[in-house]
């Protein structure tokens, strides 16, 4: 049941800030109830919990973790009929695709239960005492991975599970030992209420501390920037646009103790093909690039937003393709009336730029109101490209930007341009990739993730993946913000020189009870010592 109120101390918290409505963005209409705002005293003492929390479940084994990440997932499956329905009327997604979001949500939560139960990841290293070394004896030395304390996330727009209340950032957060305060995203308060009743419940299930876990609303920014700022807090995450994560990151790092912020802001996500994929497969790649750009209405991350293509008859191909795709295009509801006006404006700003063309839009009436809009295909030179890099700029929704080369020079001379991104996609032969290593090498410095002959849409939940990229993909290029490595981001280094084993933490004393893989002596081992 939704009450519209924020989640404290594992209750629902009524807020005497601004009310605000959810709406269906089908239609425009609001949604009931009336969600109210958090206060800065609700930040305060959200903060004031976790930290009382911190205390307790940073100690908690791996074990009694995973019980609790395991839990939430069951819960969420339990409840995906009501989420789901939730967050169909919130977003405008279709229920089919809420519905793989829940499970990749719950998915993703099993994973990091699975990691923390055996317990490796904490990179447990041990350096044994050499007290008859000469010059200078050696110490003992052992470090371990320990959580950072209460962690801040910040739900996104495009989605509402996987990538909110519940979801990545959180499953990485708690994993890690760290208690988490989730800023609610104000397109879908319903959806972010119901999973956040689930996460206090599971955690009253499990025993362990309410403070571990509260949710907070706000229709505009002042909560987002008074919970950055709170001193109890130490670590940040966000998706979002650029412009707000840039601004959370200025709050962090004037903060008279700067935390880090972990910020997944924006990403043209660079699709290169090179002429002997077109010679055998245009037609086919033109097909998928058209569903791999208008996914999701385009409000996908990893949308190919740059397509690079060479002068010649081949790519006229694929655009021929796309372009007809384009046309014959349906309307479709993008996730809220203000993302759906800032695509038209700046689709506007883009096509009224010397050197862009209109290639291709649909031909379907959009009279349907709400945030409905169609695709649109746009093409421009590379020379042009060069000389207005603001070109590449993300554009979030169903829109994307064929770049047409001269040569391979050219190719190169635009790759370099590139400012960073999560994906960066070739379509190639296997003798094509080895004929182009400077390029693969040049976009290894751009991006996260390279994909051969694929789409960068649809990113995996699993240990390898890096769901990250240079600045202004993320703000740290070193993280990710899928996959397994992700806890990483919430964690830091503590090193115990000289303690007796018995005021060890277990995953350093000798007899290795956990029985984790250790470096000891510089040789990775299960060994007690």
């Amino acid at each position: 049941m939704l009450h519209g109120h924020s989640i404290l101390n594992g209750c629902s918290t009524p807020g005497n800030g601004p009310v605000f409505s959810a709406f269906n963005p089908a239609v425009g209409a609001p949604l009931e109830p009336l969600f109210h705002s958090a206060s800065v005293a609700d930040v305060d003492r959200a903060a004031q919990l976790a930290e009382q929390a911190f205390v307790v479940y940073s100690r908690v084994s791996g074990r009694d973790k995973a019980d609790f990440l395991r839990r939430i997932a069951e819960n969420i499956e339990i409840s995906a009929p009501e989420l789901i329905d939730r967050a169909h009327r919130e977003s405008g997604l279709t229920e089919k695709r809420l519905q793989v979001e829940t499970v990749r949500t719950a998915n993703q939560l099993r994973m990091f239960a699975q990691l923390v139960e055996e317990g490796s990841w904490v990179n447990a290293c041990i350096d044994l005492a050499q007290p008859d070394r000469t010059p200078l004896p050696r110490p003992d030395v052992r470090s371990v991975l320990r959580p950072l304390g209460p962690v801040a996330v910040f739900g996104a727009s495009n989605l509402p599970l996987a990538f909110s209340v519940a979801g990545g950032d959180t499953a990485s957060a708690l994993a890690a030992g760290n208690p988490v305060i989730v800023k609610a995203h104000p397109a879908h308060p319903g959806t972010s209420e119901l999973a956040g009743q689930i996460v206090a419940r599971s955690a009253s299930q499990c025993g362990l501390p309410a403070g571990v876990f509260a949710l907070l609303f706000d229709a505009g920014t002042e909560i987002g920037a008074a919970l950055v700022q709170q001193p109890l807090v130490k670590s940040v995450a966000f998706t979002g646009s650029l412009s707000a994560g840039k601004a959370l990151m200025d709050l962090a790092a004037t903060r008279p103790e700067p935390i880090p912020c972990y910020m997944e802001m924006s990403s043209t996500n660079p699709f290169i093909v090179l002429p002997e994929a077109l010679d055998t497969r245009a037609a086919q790649i033109g097909k998928d690039l058209y569903a791999s750009f208008t996914l999701n209405v385009g409000q996908f991350c990893t949308k190919p937003g740059l397509v690079f293509l060479p002068h010649d008859h081949s790519a006229d191909v694929l655009i021929a393709v796309l372009a007809a795709q384009v046309e014959a295009a349906d309307t479709s509801v993008m996730l809220t009336e203000g993302i759906c006006r800032n695509y038209s404006s700046t689709l506007t700003a883009r096509t009224g730029h010397n050197g862009v063309e209109v290639i291709a839009r649909s031909n379907a009436s959009n009279e349907s109101g709400g945030a409905s809009i169609t695709p649109t295909l746009l093409q421009t030179d590379g020379t042009d490209l060069l000389n207005a890099p603001e070109l590449a700029k993300e554009v979030f929704g169903p829109a994307t930007l064929i770049v047409r080369y001269t040569d391979r020079e050219e190719l190169l001379a635009l790759a370099r341009a590139l400012e960073g991104q999560l994906t960066a996609t070739l379509h190639a032969s296997e003798a094509e990739l080895a004929a182009h290593a400077d390029l693969v090498a040049i976009l290894e410095r751009k991006a996260g993730r390279l994909i051969v002959n694929g789409y960068p849409t649809g990113v995996e939940v699993c240990h390898a993946m890096v769901h990250g990229g240079p600045y202004p993909a993320t703000s740290d290029s070193r993280t990710t913000s899928v996959g397994t490595l992700a806890i990483h981001r919430f964690a830091r280094p503590v090193c115990y020189q000289n303690f007796p084993q018995s005021a060890l933490p277990d995953e350093l004393k000798n007899p290795n009870p956990l029985g984790i893989w250790r470096t000891v002596d510089g040789t990775l081992t299960r060994d007690p010592l």
